[in-house]
């Protein structure tokens, strides 16, 4: 098994439940972390069979364009298309955090953190 990961993905985007929010939006950091089984493509070289990082990245920048009222919501959307598009995946663990979140304080961000395996 082996572990991929994608740190510190920067979005803007619309969620939230209120009103501000999804006119205005805010900026997003999303961490992830996948397993599959890494052992043929270190051997091989070759792209084509490991799990490939451009699609992981994809995956979480169009998720992370529809709008939900919960960060919940959108961490479980990301796992749910890995699962069902790339088939070697066997964790996910996915990090969604609102940078600097209207809350009434001086809080730099808040996040929540997904994880399911199959």
């Amino acid at each position: 098994m082996g572990k991929i990961r994608l740190k510190n993905v920067r979005i803007h985007s619309n969620h939230g439940c209120l009103k501000e929010e999804m006119l205005i939006g805010s900026d997003y950091r999303v961490d992830l972390e996948i397993s599959a089984d890494l052992s043929q493509p270190a051997n091989s070289d070759q792209l084509s069979e490991t799990v490939d990082y451009v699609l992981l990245n994809n995956i979480i920048k169009e998720e992370m364009t529809v709008r939900s009222n919960l960060l919940e919501h959108v961490a479980k959307r990301i796992i749910d298309r890995i699962f069902n598009e790339i088939k070697e995946v066997t964790e996910v663990e996915v990090e969604v955090a609102k940078i600097n979140p209207p809350i009434g304080g001086d809080v730099e961000s808040v996040s929540v953190k997904l994880s399911s395996s199959r």
